[in-house]
């Protein structure tokens, strides 16, 4: 396994983050514990949730699932980097949701109790809250990280105007403010690009892509199309079908360069400067293995160039659009 700083921190995380959005909700308990077992016989130790995941009336199972992972002992909490988040709404009442010093006081604590652990190594906004001023969502966190239950903060889904405003409201209160922000990222979505990676970049944070793989346009669909293996449906299928000439091109390519499409889109994430770990969300443990394929892939200046040509992205923004 490869390791890298989260953006300026000292933090040293596996450039492969394990998401576990779908712990509870379509991998069963234990197979999400063989799953953090495998990842962390191969050096993963990173781990990523957060308080919303297992849906509708399953939320915070997710949560509970890693904790009672944690709860095994040997050493699994203390050889993982954890990171949580919070925002979403996780009851109907008020201040139950967003980020009011509040619902960051208790949205943290239960997430504690359900992760069975006294401290979050990478507490995360879900999402900008434009209704709670910096200078209230700075004190709550500074009483969070003073308590010890919070070592570093992140953001997610900000536009690169919100890092910007959350660092300089931090700055001027002599807080590190944030480490990470992560986003939307990938070959087929690569908005980011324009302002949030430019900020990101000279903020100092780590980006962490989600959904690398575009929930599975960009691992092998039309190949697992024609073998029957899947077959997209509703929006997915509708995606398919929108970009369905480049996805046979870059199948193609991937052929051509002899790796797995899914490898090879989790590999140009991995070369991209900004990222630090994209954020893997497999359902099994075979899903698990292939991903880690991913770190060593090599691509050169040509096959970046040419995954560019079949995949355009951005300039950093204002050149992306004008002189």
């Amino acid at each position: 396994m490869k390791y890298a700083n989260l953006g300026r921190s000292g933090l040293s995380v596996s450039r492969l983050c394990l998401g576990t959005m779908n712990f509870g909700w379509t991998t069963e308990e234990p197979d999400a514990h063989a799953i953090m077992d495998s990842a962390h016989a191969k050096g993963i130790n990173f781990f990523d949730t957060a308080n919303v995941y297992g849906w509708g009336e399953n939320k915070g199972r997710t949560e509970q699932i890693i904790g009672n992972w944690f709860a095994q002992g040997g050493g699994r909490r203390e050889r993982t980097v954890l990171a949580t988040k919070l925002y979403g709404p996780m009851g109907e009442w008020p201040n139950e949701g967003k980020l009011s010093a509040l619902n960051i006081r208790r949205a943290l604590d239960a997430s504690l109790k359900r992760l069975k652990t006294d401290y979050i190594d990478l507490y995360q906004f879900h999402h900008v809250d434009r209704a709670t001023p910096w200078e209230e969502i700075w004190q709550a966190m500074e009483v969070a990280v003073g308590q010890g239950k919070v070592l570093y903060v992140g953001s997610s889904n900000f536009a690169g105007w919100h890092i910007a405003q959350a660092q300089a409201a931090a700055a001027q209160r002599n807080f590190m403010g944030l480490v990470s922000e992560q986003s939307l990222y990938n070959l087929l979505a690569r908005t980011v690009e324009l302002e949030v990676l430019p900020s990101a970049r000279h903020h100092g944070l780590g980006v962490l892509p989600w959904s690398p793989l575009q929930g599975g346009l960009l691992g092998g669909v039309l190949r697992k199309e024609r073998e029957g293996k899947r077959r997209l449906e509703g929006r997915a299928q509708e995606q398919l079908q929108k970009h369905r000439e480049r996805i046979e091109r870059y199948e193609a390519f991937a052929s051509e360069l002899g790796h797995e499409p899914g490898d090879v889109a989790l590999a140009w994430l991995l070369h991209q400067p900004a990222v630090t770990a994209p954020i893997i969300g497999p359902r099994t443990a075979a899903q698990l293995d292939s991903a880690l394929r991913a770190l060593d892939v090599k691509l050169d200046e040509k096959a970046l160039a040419r995954l560019d040509e079949i995949f355009p992205g951005h300039k950093p923004a204002p050149e992306d659009y004008a002189w």
